[in-house]
């Protein structure tokens, strides 16, 4: 690398891979598409890619960044890993401990909506955009943790739709970062707090 080239900026991979699996798994849970597409798109982008880049986001001395890649990131690996091996008979007839119980994947998304919203409080100090992505994802966990633990599938399906919305927030920020380096700057609006 040569002197006084800047790195690139991490956060395009961890948005796109966070916008591209919250936006399949909602297509998913629309029932629009098998969940074959959401394990993989979990295990590699949203999670593995968004991972690592939540780790160079470190470099960057992002802690925002570096928190919330990396943890989302391990969200989806451990989010597909449950439904992978909890599903699976032979796999929960040898180690019962792994099995899939939708109470359990209640509690896991409402751990998941206590963390999203202390990143929120984080977000609304950046800018709207940023605010608006992590208050739709944390209505989001909420609309789910209402489905998994009260069996309200209208929360359920209002949660995706609104996660749609989120997911395309995250896109839009990788927009912003992308178009940037092409000297196009896209609006992002103020912060909230």
């Amino acid at each position: 690398m040569s002197e006084g080239k800047s790195l690139g900026n991490p956060a395009v991979v961890g948005l796109a891979g966070f916008g591209m699996t919250t936006l399949i798994l909602q297509f998913h849970n629309l029932g629009w598409v098998d969940i074959a597409p959401v394990i993989w798109l979990g295990l590699l982008f949203g999670g593995s890619a968004q991972l690592v880049a939540g780790l160079l986001e470190f470099k960057t001395g992002n802690n925002f960044g570096f928190c919330a890649f990396t943890a989302y990131g391990a969200f989806w690996i451990s989010l597909c890993l449950y439904l992978i091996f909890g599903t699976n008979p032979e796999l929960v007839k040898a180690f019962p401990v792994l099995k899939f119980d939708p109470e359990g994947l209640g509690i896991f998304l409402l751990m998941w909506t206590f963390f999203t919203f202390i990143l929120f409080i984080a977000a609304m100090k950046h800018h709207t955009v940023l605010a608006l992505l992590f208050l739709t994802l944390l209505l989001g966990f909420v609309g789910l943790d209402l489905k998994e633990l009260a069996g309200n599938q209208l929360a359920g399906t209002l949660a995706a739709y609104d996660l749609i919305g989120c997911a395309l927030l995250a896109w839009y920020l990788m927009a912003v970062a992308v178009y940037a380096e092409s000297g196009i700057k896209l609006p992002v609006g103020r912060a909230w707090l």
